[in-house]
Protein backbone atom coordinates (compact mmCIF):
# COMPACT_ATOMS: atom_id res chain seq x y z
CA UNK A 1 0.00 0.00 0.00
CA UNK A 2 1.33 3.73 -0.84
CA UNK A 3 1.38 5.84 2.21
CA UNK A 4 -0.01 9.48 1.39
CA UNK A 5 3.62 10.79 0.76
CA UNK A 6 4.01 8.10 -1.87
CA UNK A 7 0.78 9.06 -3.69
CA UNK A 8 1.84 12.30 -3.47
CA UNK A 9 5.17 12.41 -4.71
CA UNK A 10 5.49 9.20 -6.18
CA UNK A 11 9.09 6.62 -5.26
CA UNK A 12 10.80 7.59 -1.95
CA UNK A 13 13.95 6.60 -1.58
CA UNK A 14 16.24 7.02 1.19
CA UNK A 15 19.92 7.66 0.44
CA UNK A 16 21.77 7.39 3.61
CA UNK A 17 20.79 4.55 5.84
CA UNK A 18 22.85 2.22 7.85
CA UNK A 19 22.92 -1.73 8.94
CA UNK A 20 24.75 -3.97 10.69
CA UNK A 21 25.22 -8.08 10.49
CA UNK A 22 23.93 -9.68 14.07
CA UNK A 23 27.36 -10.77 15.04
CA UNK A 24 28.67 -7.42 14.98
CA UNK A 25 25.88 -6.25 17.69
CA UNK A 26 26.61 -9.52 19.57
CA UNK A 27 30.24 -8.50 19.60
CA UNK A 28 29.57 -4.71 19.95
CA UNK A 29 32.47 -3.97 22.93
CA UNK A 30 34.98 -6.48 20.88
CA UNK A 31 34.88 -4.01 17.64
CA UNK A 32 35.07 -1.26 19.41
CA UNK A 33 38.04 -2.11 21.08
CA UNK A 34 39.29 -3.13 17.64
CA UNK A 35 38.38 -0.16 14.75
CA UNK A 36 38.57 3.81 15.54
CA UNK A 37 35.90 4.56 13.09
CA UNK A 38 33.44 2.17 14.81
CA UNK A 39 34.55 3.73 18.23
CA UNK A 40 33.78 6.77 16.88
CA UNK A 41 30.25 6.15 16.03
CA UNK A 42 29.03 3.45 18.20
CA UNK A 43 31.34 3.77 21.49
CA UNK A 44 28.03 5.74 23.24
CA UNK A 45 25.43 2.79 23.82
CA UNK A 46 22.68 5.52 22.74
CA UNK A 47 23.71 4.88 19.67
CA UNK A 48 21.42 2.19 17.88
CA UNK A 49 23.07 -0.95 15.36
CA UNK A 50 19.70 -2.27 13.56
CA UNK A 51 19.71 -5.00 10.97
CA UNK A 52 17.89 -5.26 7.16
CA UNK A 53 14.67 -6.56 8.66
CA UNK A 54 14.50 -3.74 11.15
CA UNK A 55 15.41 -0.96 8.11
CA UNK A 56 12.90 -3.00 5.77
CA UNK A 57 10.35 -2.88 8.57
CA UNK A 58 11.35 1.18 8.89
CA UNK A 59 11.08 1.81 5.75
CA UNK A 60 6.86 -0.11 5.63
CA UNK A 61 6.15 2.22 8.96
CA UNK A 62 7.38 5.10 7.05
CA UNK A 63 6.43 4.31 3.26
CA UNK A 64 9.96 4.28 2.21
CA UNK A 65 10.43 2.51 -1.10
CA UNK A 66 13.77 2.00 -1.52
CA UNK A 67 17.02 2.58 0.74
CA UNK A 68 20.55 2.31 0.27
CA UNK A 69 22.29 1.03 2.91
CA UNK A 70 25.77 1.72 3.53
CA UNK A 71 28.60 0.81 5.39
CA UNK A 72 30.95 2.00 7.26
CA UNK A 73 34.70 3.54 6.83
CA UNK A 74 36.31 0.55 8.44
CA UNK A 75 39.96 1.32 9.09
CA UNK A 76 40.62 -2.72 8.96
CA UNK A 77 40.58 -3.88 5.45
CA UNK A 78 38.96 -7.21 6.57
CA UNK A 79 36.33 -5.52 8.17
CA UNK A 80 35.33 -3.91 5.01
CA UNK A 81 35.04 -7.43 3.55
CA UNK A 82 33.40 -8.60 6.45
CA UNK A 83 30.76 -6.66 6.58
CA UNK A 84 30.29 -5.97 2.89
CA UNK A 85 29.40 -9.66 2.92
CA UNK A 86 26.37 -8.62 4.85
CA UNK A 87 25.41 -5.62 2.78
CA UNK A 88 25.28 -8.24 -0.31
CA UNK A 89 23.49 -10.90 1.75
CA UNK A 90 20.90 -8.44 2.63
CA UNK A 91 20.81 -6.69 -1.12
CA UNK A 92 19.93 -10.31 -2.33
CA UNK A 93 17.06 -10.74 0.48
CA UNK A 94 15.39 -7.20 -0.24
CA UNK A 95 16.31 -6.72 -4.32
CA UNK A 96 13.21 -4.49 -4.51
CA UNK A 97 13.83 -2.63 -1.14
CA UNK A 98 17.51 -2.10 -0.89
CA UNK A 99 20.35 -0.99 -2.71
CA UNK A 100 23.66 -1.54 -1.51
CA UNK A 101 27.21 0.18 -1.19
CA UNK A 102 30.27 -1.29 0.48
CA UNK A 103 33.10 0.20 2.06
CA UNK A 104 37.05 -0.07 1.00
CA UNK A 105 40.22 1.08 2.94
CA UNK A 106 42.19 2.97 0.21
CA UNK A 107 45.22 2.29 2.30
CA UNK A 108 44.91 -1.66 1.29
CA UNK A 109 46.22 -0.66 -2.24
CA UNK A 110 45.26 -3.76 -4.92
CA UNK A 111 43.13 -5.41 -1.88
CA UNK A 112 40.66 -2.79 -2.11
CA UNK A 113 40.25 -2.48 -5.93
CA UNK A 114 39.74 -6.06 -5.84
CA UNK A 115 37.28 -6.37 -3.42
CA UNK A 116 35.77 -3.65 -4.69
CA UNK A 117 35.12 -5.59 -8.07
CA UNK A 118 34.25 -8.44 -5.96
CA UNK A 119 31.14 -5.67 -4.73
CA UNK A 120 30.30 -5.11 -7.90
CA UNK A 121 30.10 -8.50 -9.35
CA UNK A 122 27.36 -9.20 -6.66
CA UNK A 123 24.80 -5.77 -7.37
CA UNK A 124 26.83 -3.59 -5.30
CA UNK A 125 25.70 0.38 -6.52
CA UNK A 126 27.90 2.76 -4.69
CA UNK A 127 30.96 3.37 -1.96
CA UNK A 128 30.22 4.55 1.32
CA UNK A 129 30.40 6.53 3.77
CA UNK A 130 33.79 6.49 3.72
CA UNK A 131 35.72 8.42 6.46
CA UNK A 132 38.93 9.48 4.89
CA UNK A 133 39.62 11.63 8.26
CA UNK A 134 39.09 7.91 10.02
CA UNK A 135 40.35 5.92 7.87
CA UNK A 136 43.40 7.85 7.42
CA UNK A 137 43.96 8.30 3.58
CA UNK A 138 44.11 11.78 1.83
CA UNK A 139 41.32 12.31 -1.12
CA UNK A 140 43.50 15.20 -2.52
CA UNK A 141 46.00 12.57 -3.08
CA UNK A 142 45.15 11.53 -6.51
CA UNK A 143 48.06 8.54 -6.69
CA UNK A 144 46.35 7.06 -3.76
CA UNK A 145 42.55 7.51 -4.69
CA UNK A 146 42.92 7.08 -8.81
CA UNK A 147 42.99 3.27 -8.94
CA UNK A 148 39.35 3.51 -6.86
CA UNK A 149 37.75 5.82 -8.92
CA UNK A 150 38.88 4.74 -12.19
CA UNK A 151 36.70 1.50 -10.65
CA UNK A 152 33.87 3.86 -9.50
CA UNK A 153 33.78 5.48 -13.14
CA UNK A 154 34.06 2.49 -15.25
CA UNK A 155 30.99 1.13 -13.30
CA UNK A 156 28.85 4.05 -12.92
CA UNK A 157 28.98 3.71 -9.40
CA UNK A 158 28.47 6.45 -6.90
CA UNK A 159 31.14 7.54 -4.13
CA UNK A 160 29.27 9.04 -0.70
CA UNK A 161 31.19 10.63 1.86
CA UNK A 162 31.03 11.70 4.92
CA UNK A 163 31.39 15.39 5.08
CA UNK A 164 31.43 17.95 7.78
CA UNK A 165 31.25 22.17 8.83
CA UNK A 166 34.21 23.40 9.12
CA UNK A 167 32.10 26.00 12.41
CA UNK A 168 29.43 25.49 14.30
CA UNK A 169 28.67 22.80 16.96
CA UNK A 170 30.30 19.22 18.19
CA UNK A 171 29.00 16.30 18.24
CA UNK A 172 29.96 12.43 18.51
CA UNK A 173 31.25 11.65 14.77
CA UNK A 174 31.47 14.87 13.36
CA UNK A 175 35.23 14.60 11.94
CA UNK A 176 37.04 17.01 9.65
CA UNK A 177 35.91 16.25 6.11
CA UNK A 178 34.98 19.88 5.24
CA UNK A 179 34.62 21.64 1.75
CA UNK A 180 38.22 22.54 2.17
CA UNK A 181 39.06 18.53 2.27
CA UNK A 182 36.19 18.13 -0.63
CA UNK A 183 37.18 20.09 -3.04
CA UNK A 184 40.09 19.15 -4.21
CA UNK A 185 39.05 15.49 -4.56
CA UNK A 186 36.12 16.92 -6.64
CA UNK A 187 38.17 18.69 -9.35
CA UNK A 188 40.77 15.99 -9.43
CA UNK A 189 37.93 13.39 -10.68
CA UNK A 190 35.10 15.62 -12.31
CA UNK A 191 33.99 12.29 -13.74
CA UNK A 192 33.26 10.99 -10.60
CA UNK A 193 29.66 10.59 -9.22
CA UNK A 194 29.91 11.95 -5.77
CA UNK A 195 27.31 12.09 -2.47
CA UNK A 196 28.90 14.40 -0.07
CA UNK A 197 26.78 13.58 3.10
CA UNK A 198 25.03 15.95 5.81
CA UNK A 199 24.62 18.58 3.17
CA UNK A 200 28.69 17.99 2.13
CA UNK A 201 29.71 20.12 5.72
CA UNK A 202 28.02 23.70 3.52
CA UNK A 203 29.65 23.34 0.80
CA UNK A 204 26.73 23.92 -1.48
CA UNK A 205 26.90 27.51 -0.08
CA UNK A 206 30.46 27.71 -1.58
CA UNK A 207 28.95 27.12 -5.26
CA UNK A 208 27.60 31.18 -4.81
CA UNK A 209 31.27 31.50 -6.10
CA UNK A 210 31.02 30.48 -10.15
CA UNK A 211 34.44 28.59 -10.49
CA UNK A 212 32.63 26.32 -7.52
CA UNK A 213 29.41 26.01 -8.92
CA UNK A 214 31.27 24.60 -11.85
CA UNK A 215 32.92 22.00 -10.41
CA UNK A 216 30.00 20.53 -8.86
CA UNK A 217 28.61 18.96 -12.24
CA UNK A 218 28.63 15.47 -10.70
CA UNK A 219 28.30 16.62 -7.13
CA UNK A 220 24.72 15.78 -4.85
CA UNK A 221 24.60 16.61 -1.11
CA UNK A 222 22.19 14.33 1.10
CA UNK A 223 19.69 15.43 4.28
CA UNK A 224 21.50 13.14 6.37
CA UNK A 225 21.05 14.47 9.90
CA UNK A 226 19.09 17.82 8.96
CA UNK A 227 17.54 18.23 12.17
CA UNK A 228 21.01 18.15 14.20
CA UNK A 229 22.67 20.38 11.50
CA UNK A 230 20.29 23.08 10.50
CA UNK A 231 16.90 24.98 10.32
CA UNK A 232 14.25 23.98 8.31
CA UNK A 233 15.17 26.37 6.17
CA UNK A 234 18.28 24.83 4.52
CA UNK A 235 15.51 23.01 2.04
CA UNK A 236 15.18 26.21 0.45
CA UNK A 237 18.24 27.93 0.69
CA UNK A 238 20.50 24.74 -0.80
CA UNK A 239 18.11 24.78 -3.88
CA UNK A 240 18.31 28.44 -4.76
CA UNK A 241 22.09 28.12 -5.14
CA UNK A 242 22.57 24.29 -6.38
CA UNK A 243 19.11 23.67 -7.46
CA UNK A 244 17.07 21.37 -6.06
CA UNK A 245 18.33 18.60 -7.91
CA UNK A 246 21.07 17.89 -6.37
CA UNK A 247 19.86 17.29 -2.94
CA UNK A 248 18.94 13.28 -1.96
CA UNK A 249 16.79 12.40 0.84
CA UNK A 250 18.83 10.85 3.48
CA UNK A 251 17.71 9.76 6.83
CA UNK A 252 20.94 8.76 8.58
CA UNK A 253 18.24 6.06 10.04
CA UNK A 254 19.12 4.78 13.16
CA UNK A 255 20.39 7.97 13.99
CA UNK A 256 17.32 9.52 12.77
CA UNK A 257 13.80 7.65 12.00
CA UNK A 258 12.82 7.70 8.24
CA UNK A 259 9.61 9.45 8.74
CA UNK A 260 11.00 12.01 10.62
CA UNK A 261 13.11 13.50 7.88
CA UNK A 262 10.37 12.48 5.03
CA UNK A 263 7.96 14.58 7.37
CA UNK A 264 10.44 17.44 7.58
CA UNK A 265 10.71 17.60 3.87
CA UNK A 266 7.10 17.15 2.89
CA UNK A 267 7.02 20.28 4.85
CA UNK A 268 9.71 22.47 3.41
CA UNK A 269 8.96 25.87 2.10
CA UNK A 270 9.72 24.07 -1.51
CA UNK A 271 7.06 23.39 -4.33
CA UNK A 272 5.66 20.23 -5.37
CA UNK A 273 8.01 19.40 -7.86
CA UNK A 274 11.62 20.08 -5.60
CA UNK A 275 9.64 17.82 -2.72
CA UNK A 276 9.40 15.15 -5.60
CA UNK A 277 12.89 15.77 -6.64
CA UNK A 278 14.20 15.83 -3.13
CA UNK A 279 12.42 12.85 -2.03
CA UNK A 280 13.06 10.03 -4.71
CA UNK A 281 13.47 11.46 -8.11
CA UNK A 282 16.96 12.80 -7.89
CA UNK A 283 18.18 9.46 -6.26
CA UNK A 284 16.30 7.32 -9.03
CA UNK A 285 17.86 9.16 -12.27
CA UNK A 286 21.42 9.11 -10.52
CA UNK A 287 20.77 5.20 -10.02
CA UNK A 288 19.53 4.74 -13.07
CA UNK A 289 16.42 2.92 -11.77
CA UNK A 290 13.18 2.45 -13.62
Amino acid sequence: MLSSVGIMFGMIIDFHTHIAPPWLRDKRGEYIERDSCFHLLYSQPKAKLVTAEELVASMDEAGIDKSVILNLGWVDHQLCVETNEYILESISRYPDRLIGFCSIQPKAGEAAVVELERCIANGIRGIGEMRSDVQGFDLADAEVMRSIVEVAVKHNLVFLTHASEPVGHQYSGKGDITPQILYPFIVNFPDLKLVCAHWGGGLPFYALMPEVAAALTNVFVDTAATPFLYRPQIFKEVGDIIGADKILFGSDYPLLSQRRVVNEISSAVLDEGDKAKILGDNARRLLSLP
